[in-house]
Formats: C-alpha cells, sequence, structure tokens
C-alpha cells in the first residue's frame, strides 16, 4: 500500500465495514506499525480497536466550518505531534459527516509540523463511510450549504481511490428474504431512486403504517407490553424514533 495514497471505502449499512476495518488495523498493528483509528462519531469509534473521534485525536477546533484555513490544535514538539510523524496509516470511519475541513486541517497539520510538502505529510489515509447516509450538519444553512461542505467538494477528494462494498452481509448470512427487500428499499432510498413530488417520497406500504393517536402506536409497536416487557428478545425487535428529546421522554414516560 503507497504511502502516499488516499483510500475512501464506500459502504452502506451491514455490508461489513466495521469488521474490514478492524481486520485491517490488527494486520497493520501485528507488523508493529502505527495506526490511528479514529471515528466522527463515539459510537461508531467504540466499534474501532482502538478507536477515538477524530476531535480527541486531532484536536479539531468545534467552530471549524467558520474558520478560513483551520488546522489542528497540535504543537510541535510534543508527544501527539510525534505519534503523527510516526503513524502509516490513519483510518477514519463516517467521515462521510465530517465537514470538509477537518480533512482538508488533517491534511496542513503535518505539512507545518515537518515542513513536508507531502499530502498528509506522506500518512496513508484510508476514509470510510456512506455518502447515502448523513452529510455534514450546516446549522440554519441551505441544502447547497450542506453539499458544499461535503468532503467531496475538497480539494484532497481528487486524490481518493474509491473502494466498494456491495453485499449486505446481515442479509446474506441471515438468509431472510424480509429482511433483503427492505435493505434494497433503504438503498433505493438513499440513491434517488424512488419517485419524488416536490421533494417528497413516498415510503412502500410494507414500510409504513398510520395511526391517529398515541396509545395506537404504542399498542402497534409494543402490542400487550405489560405480559412481554421482560422478554428482552422481543424487546430488541422494536422501537420508536422521534426527532426530538422531548418527544422521546414523553414516550418512554407513556410506555413505563
Amino acid at each position: 500500500m503507497s504511502v502516499n495514497r488516499f483510500f475512501f471505502l464506500d459502504a452502506p449499512g451491514g455490508t461489513g465495514k466495521t469488521f474490514l476495518l478492524n481486520l485491517l488495523l490488527a494486520k497493520i498493528r501485528s507488523n508493529r506499525q502505527v495506526v490511528l483509528a479514529v471515528a466522527y462519531s463515539g459510537i461508531a469509534a467504540t466499534l474501532l480497536e482502538g478507536g477515538r473521534t477524530s476531535h480527541s485525536m486531532f484536536k479539531l477546533p468545534l467552530d471549524i466550518g467558520l474558520l478560513e484555513t483551520p488546522v489542528c490544535n497540535i504543537r510541535k514538539c510534543t508527544r501527539l505531534a510525534h505519534l503523527l510523524q510516526t503513524t502509516k496509516i490513519i483510518v477514519w470511519d463516517e467521515c462521510t459527516m465530517a465537514h470538509k475541513a477537518t480533512l482538508e486541517a488533517l491534511d496542513r497539520t503535518p505539512k507545518d509540523l515537518y515542513n513536508s510538502d507531502k499530502l498528509m505529510g506522506g500518512v496513508c489515509v484510508f476514509l470510510a463511510g456512506d455518502f447515502g447516509s448523513i452529510l455534514p450538519v450546516i446549522p440554519r444553512r441551505t441544502p447547497a450549504d450542506e453539499l458544499k461542505a461535503c468532503l467531496k467538494d475538497s480539494y484532497i477528494w481528487h486524490c481518493v481511490e474509491v473502494c466498494k462494498l456491495t453485499t449486505n452481509m446481515r442479509v446474506h448470512m441471515g438468509g431472510d428474504d424480509a429482511l433483503g427487500e427492505f435493505s434494497a428499499q433503504l438503498l433505493n432510498i438513499g440513491e434517488g431512486k424512488l419517485p419524488a413530488n416536490n421533494g417528497l417520497i413516498s415510503l412502500p406500504d410494507n414500510c409504513r403504517f398510520i395511526v391517529d393517536t398515541e396509545d395506537n402506536l404504542l399498542q402497534k409497536v409494543y402490542p400487550n407490553i405489560h405480559e412481554n416487557y421482560l422478554q428482552h428478545q422481543w424487546l430488541k425487535k422494536r422501537v420508536i424514533l422521534a426527532p426530538k428529546d422531548d418527544t422521546v421522554d414523553h414516550i418512554n414516560q407513556l410506555l413505563l
């Protein structure tokens, strides 16, 4: 693997991305080489062996989207600067959620620390994510601003070699036809293949049901909960999502 190359693993959910990343980390570390494993969110970071969030590892500014030429808050002659200097590969999961300025800041920092003109100071970078998932969130801005903040709009993206995982391993190993159909529908939604009306899409009938009261919603998702609440396998297959925390708290109180 060339040390001056960029790779991006395009992998929708269920295709085995986390398994592959941990296998890559184990292989590199078995050769006594330094590899940094980071992810955009804390939950994803815990799934990587030795993983940390990108902001924690690289000391990224919290207001990075507002800075013209952001850099990581890493000083010369520090332990973290030495760690970056000895690193062979950086593995970055969920990079599609990050603002493009985070990657550009990571590019500028090694150049400044070691007076190098190589991209990322010569460190190989292995990115992973899914552009069909959540893109960078830009408060009080337009969809165009979100696309402009995306990694694909960065000057670094033209150096990236894209690799893909396409087989949903959860479906492949489980052999559940209904799960396979649902997975295909999710991909069609993410790729914009469903017909839209004024920017809105209609979900297939097997993906939705409509209720008129909260009680009907709870009964539909958690039927006879007073009899089944001790069955962990039954509870694992049910969830109600809501856009706001106060709505979540309200529904939890009703269920309790």
